[in-house]
């Protein structure tokens, strides 16, 4: 069950809302949590186990780091706990990858490969690791208190608003509202809002865009012209995509009394690749700042530490968002190279681009790292870089063609539309006059009541982060 499903709309969401509703302010904690294991149960009963496993385990674990007190013992349990929890997250996200490329090696030698059962990646497993390690590593600097209420410990590790994909919501950020939070109209009439503008990112947007993508990106020979609308277009549906789920994810908090912190500050206008990631997935760019780049040491230990520690963060960057390609560590390592590039050249003095050369080199950079992040092989990166650089053919294939039909544009714009209408409504009221207030409060409306009959005609898609 995903938010952009019917399911979700027309029956988990009105059930759960009109128990929240009624529910007493001290069972809304309880209520929040169980209706989330209902939420996650059903995509998988088997999985929930190991879920209520996972926030009883970051549960205990807080107590036992507050109870070491001074010990030495103290930091023994903090890496307990962590090394439990980064071991299930890698036997469930990289024990695939590792076992075919010990199997492509041993059929290199020539000898049989040995039979392997896949192993599937629990949903929201990445997101659900990162979040309850953060609490064990506040709980240990005593940046928290341990939430001595499992009730309200499990309501922030298994809250269904944002469990799936993000943004990774830290605790220090919600334990006020754990204990007291507002529901009222106004907080959930402005958190409506915000999730039918995302619902429309995702449906008018992304999911147009997919089939697009998805067929270029199955093409073993790409032409120009394909390659670069299958990079550009899935740069663009991933923004929507995720930007989409993060929108829907703060609305729903909001709605329910919590305020989430902002996932994406317009990344496609940065100027540098350190600019990109100050905009791009926040809570996870501050994640790895903060628990691992300063760790690590950052940039206090000289220029070549600082540089070390710059590729090692990224590197793990990319190997965290994905286990069934080598593509991932790639596109990681190529974003490490590009920071100490750009922070060589600063440290340089030499001199800045023009805005907008600025963007344009920094845009160029994403969008090739993207292709190869999307890429289903390392050579299907090879197949769709020999494209963009021309060096097949210029035209667009039959195939690309018969999906850019005029209907797609149509709801692309509209869901464009959706988004940028009402961040500039209100300066155009003033020029224009109070009926565009009007309008402009009921055009995410318009874009939600759309998208579900688009989802209700074609299906829900799932979104892109869910494999991560």
């Amino acid at each position: 069950m995903v938010f952009a499903s019917i399911e979700f709309l027309t029956l988990f969401l009105p059930v759960f809302l009109i128990l929240y509703a009624f529910a007493r302010p001290a069972w809304r904690n309880a209520t929040l949590l169980y209706c989330s294991w209902v939420f996650y149960g059903w995509w998988s009963p088997a999985f929930l186990v190991m879920f209520m496993g996972l926030a009883l385990g970051g549960w205990v674990g807080g107590l036992a780091i507050e109870r070491a007190g001074d010990r030495p013992l103290r930091g023994w349990v903090l890496a307990l706990f962590i090394t439990a929890n980064l071991s299930l997250l890698c036997w469930f996200k990289y024990s695939n990858i590792l076992v075919e490329t010990f199997q492509g090696i041993r059929i290199f030698a020539g000898f049989m490969p040995e039979d392997w059962q896949r192993v599937i990646l629990p949903i929201g497993l990445s997101f659900i690791v990162l979040q309850s390690i953060s609490y064990l590593i506040d709980v240990y600097r005593r940046t928290v208190p341990a939430d001595h209420s499992f009730t309200s410990f499990g309501a922030y590790q298994s809250m269904f608003v944002h469990l799936i994909a993000g943004p990774i919501i830290r605790y220090e950020w919600v334990k006020r509202e754990l204990n007291e939070r507002p529901f009222d109209w106004s907080h959930f009439c402005i958190g409506a809002r915000r999730f039918m503008v995302g619902f429309s990112m995702k449906v008018l947007v992304a999911d147009t865009l997919a089939p697009v993508v998805d067929t270029v990106f199955a093409l073993p020979h790409p032409s120009l012209f394909d390659a670069w609308t299958g990079c550009v277009f899935y740069g663009l549906q991933l923004f929507f995509d995720f930007a989409g789920y993060s929108a829907m994810a703060i609305g729903l908090g909001f709605m329910l009394g919590f305020r989430f912190p902002e996932n994406f500050e317009n990344p496609y206008v940065a100027k540098s690749i350190q600019d990109f990631w100050r905009r791009w997935h926040l809570s996870l760019s501050t994640w790895l700042r903060d628990y691992l780049y300063i760790p690590l040491g950052g940039n206090r230990h000289g220029n070549t530490r600082t540089y070390i520690n710059l590729f090692l963060t990224m590197s793990i960057a990319g190997l965290w968002h994905g286990g069934d390609s080598w593509n991932y560590l790639i596109w990681g390592v190529a974003h490490g190279v590009a920071l100490g590039v750009d922070r060589a050249w600063t440290r340089a003095n030499l001199p800045d681009l023009p805005v907008i050369l600025a963007r344009i080199a920094t845009l160029l950079f994403v969008f090739l790292a993207w292709t190869i992040f999307r890429a289903k092989s390392f050579d299907g990166a090879l197949a769709m870089y020999a494209g963009q650089f021309a060096l097949g053919a210029i035209d667009y294939s039959d195939a690309v063609l018969t999906q850019l039909r005029p209907v797609h544009w149509l709801a692309a714009a509209i869901g464009v539309a959706c988004v940028v209408f009402p961040v500039y409504y209100p300066a155009l009221a003033r020029r224009v006059g109070q009926s565009w207030v009007t309008l402009g409060s009921f055009w995410p409306v318009f874009g939600f009541v759309l998208s579900f009959a688009l989802i209700a005609s074609r299906g829900a898609v799932p979104f892109l982060y869910f494999q991560f």
